[in-house]
């Protein structure tokens, strides 16, 4: 009898060495299959080897190739326990038995390129459910389902997807934006390498929703395997008739391709990435109008990031009640959280909104890798706040942490111990901004790079208080004044490092507290 094994080929995992496992294990000439998946989440456990038993998937990891033989010799291949790599059942883990699986159920289960696969695992439901309702009701059962925009902002998608649907044009457009560029996030780039069809699934139903023919993938450049990935499974979608002149024999006409951008973090930004997606400079355009109304080719344009699509067909298959009952206030279903930084375990860890910060970071996350406390954590990239442990009893959900001067965001989680300089932090969010700047508005082009200067002269003792006063005006001004999120949100690290950690700030407190 032919043993299955299911190794990841997510791009983390082959960065720790997935190949060179599955190769190792593939040349022992066993009776073997080996199925390559996407990850299950727990980064700190790749490369992990998963084999089918009665019981279910055991797990082993993290394996390098060195360690195969020995895996062997312990019975791996009959699910034997008796290894000190052995992980026991993969779904009784405790960081995975937590979740809420919902826009990740297949991700590290199937074949990402196989569409019985996806098949056997409820995928092309909601798209059939959605064929059979017209518009205007697959937009209700959308804007029913609390489902907000999963790229930062939490815009309701069914009021995005209504002001589409009720645009008069003869041609309008489905965008996903792939440009996952905030640092500790990588949910976008797991479901693109680990259930592609998913994605595929839910721009089809935004198209059939609001009346548009053509989708586009923004990718960001930096995600090559996503690339290959996704035009694989587009093509295998046109050859099943899911794409095409007449989707799963419907009538109704959509067709995807993908588009790769150079590398700009402002393209992230869904009216710049208008502008490179039309295949000029990505720069921010002023609003209105809304790209609703005029986005690509100044057509009716939706715009949703990967893991809003991603939710929709679970939303058009169990109903917007189901996908409700996730959550808590405004904030409904679930969000993929992306921990990482200086934590024991670090990966995907997909739950309803409401856990509390506090709980994602001393008991999912395990705490520091260090050893150290935990000093403070970074929530919703490089522009969102810095939390102390004083707010780590804020729920998990966008109003809360509006709230608290913080954000969401694409719910990137980085970890600092205690031995972060956070006078050092405010600086980069300001050289990040300066750097990434497009340019277009003068808040963001010069307040950043005044913010660098300004956080300088801190640092060398030239006239804290009045620097600092200085650094608050044009955070003020920035916020404000700046016309997109990149200038708008950059005062959060800065002003939450400030009002949190004011200590790193003022040179002679510092002297003063180590005498």
């Amino acid at each position: 009898m032919t043993t299955k094994i299911f190794i990841s080929q997510d791009s983390a995992a082959v960065a720790l060495g997935a190949d060179d496992v599955a190769s190792a294990i593939a040349n022992t000439n066993s009776d073997i299959q080996i199925i390559r998946t996407g990850s299950r989440g727990m980064i700190w456990l790749e490369p992990m080897v998963e084999v089918e038993t009665d019981q279910g998937r055991t797990a082993y990891g993290p394996v390098n190739a060195d360690d195969v033989a020995s895996l062997i010799d312990a019975g791996m291949f009959e699910g034997k326990q008796d290894h000190a790599l052995s992980l026991g059942l993969t779904e009784e883990i405790p960081f995975f038995k937590k979740q809420t699986r919902l826009v990740f159920q297949r991700c590290g289960v199937t074949d990402p390129l196989s569409i019985e696969d996806y098949k056997a695992n409820d995928g092309l439901k909601g798209l059939q459910n959605a064929l059979a309702k017209t518009p205007n009701d697959v937009v209700a059962q959308i804007t029913e389902s609390g489902l907000r925009g999963r790229g930062g902002a939490g815009f309701p998608t069914g009021i995005k997807w209504k002001t589409v649907l009720e645009a008069q044009s003869d041609q309008k457009y489905i965008v996903c934006n792939a440009d996952e560029g905030d640092s500790g996030t990588f949910a976008d780039r797991m479901i693109m390498e680990g259930d592609p069809f998913v994605l595929i699934e839910g721009m089809i139903i935004a198209g059939h929703a609001v009346g548009a023919t053509k989708g586009y993938i923004y990718l960001r450049s930096e995600y090559p395997d996503a690339g290959i990935i996704l035009n694989k499974a587009i093509q295998i979608a046109k050859d099943e008739g899911i794409l095409g002149l007449s989707v799963l024999g419907s009538g109704y006409p959509f067709d995807i391709e993908v588009r790769i951008g150079a590398g700009a973090y402002v393209c992230g930004e869904e009216t710049s990435l208008l502008e490179s997606l039309e295949g000029k400079r990505g720069i921010v355009r002023a609003k209105p109008p809304l790209p609703a109304h005029k986005g690509f080719m100044g057509k009716p344009t939706v715009v949703n990031n990967v893991i809003s699509l991603a939710s929709v067909p679970i939303v058009m298959d169990k109903g917007a009640k189901f996908y409700a009952d996730f959550g808590m206030g405004r904030s409904r279903g679930t969000m993929p959280i992306q921990i990482a930084g200086n934590v024991k375990h670090g990966g995907l860890f997909e739950a309803a909104f409401g856990m509390s910060l506090g709980e994602i970071v001393d008991e999912i996350a395990g705490g520091t890798h260090s050893g150290r406390q935990v000093r403070a954590v970074q929530v919703g990239g490089p522009l969102g706040a810095y939390f102390p442990r004083d707010l780590f009893d804020t729920p998990f959900d966008y109003e809360e942490f509006a709230a608290k001067d913080g954000l969401i965001g694409h719910a990137g989680i980085v970890v600092f111990d205690d031995t972060v300089d956070m006078l050092a932090q405010a600086r980069f969010a300001m050289e990040f901004c300066a750097i990434e700047s497009c340019g277009k508005c003068t808040p963001c082009r010069i307040g950043s790079t005044r913010g660098v200067e300004v956080a300088d002269n801190i640092k060398n003792g030239v006239g804290a208080e009045e620097q600092i006063e200085i650094l608050t005006d044009l955070c003020n001004t920035m916020k404000f004044g700046s016309l997109c999120a990149l200038g708008g949100f950059t005062p959060y690290p800065v002003m939450s490092a400030l009002t949190h950690f004011p200590e790193d700030f003022f040179p002679e407190q510092q002297v003063q507290a180590a005498e």
